[in-house]
């Protein structure tokens, strides 16, 4: 799926089950909640906290997939075109960066 494709069928889905869109500050609360469920479990995963319980059964795929719908929600909402927009940012970040990783030391 192209992330317009993306866009189409999350576009069709909450035209068809969810009513309407909530707000666009809404949709910026919920991927700021997302964004936090993703956290928790990579935190957890590849960092120094350990699983809860409760927390055994994770799927870090599906929190991926609740961050992009809703950004998909948030770009469809504000007439973003995710596709156009990822190409010029790789664009951008390939003429101002194209030499600054490869020459970091750190990063060696």
């Amino acid at each position: 799926m192209t992330i317009l494709e993306a866009q189409t069928a999350v576009d069709v889905w909450i035209k068809k089950y969810g009513v309407r869109y909530f707000s666009e500050l809404t949709n910026l609360a919920i991927l700021t909640e997302e964004v936090g469920e993703l956290a928790r479990i990579i935190a957890r995963k590849y960092g120094d906290q350990s699983f809860k319980a409760n927390e055994l059964s994770v799927d870090m795929a599906d929190e991926m997939a609740d961050v992009l719908w809703v950004l998909l929600c948030l770009a469809n909402q504000t007439g973003v075109d995710l596709d156009a927009a990822l190409v010029k940012n790789i664009e951008k970040k390939t003429i101002r960066d194209n030499e600054r990783h490869i020459k970091n030391e750190k990063l060696r």
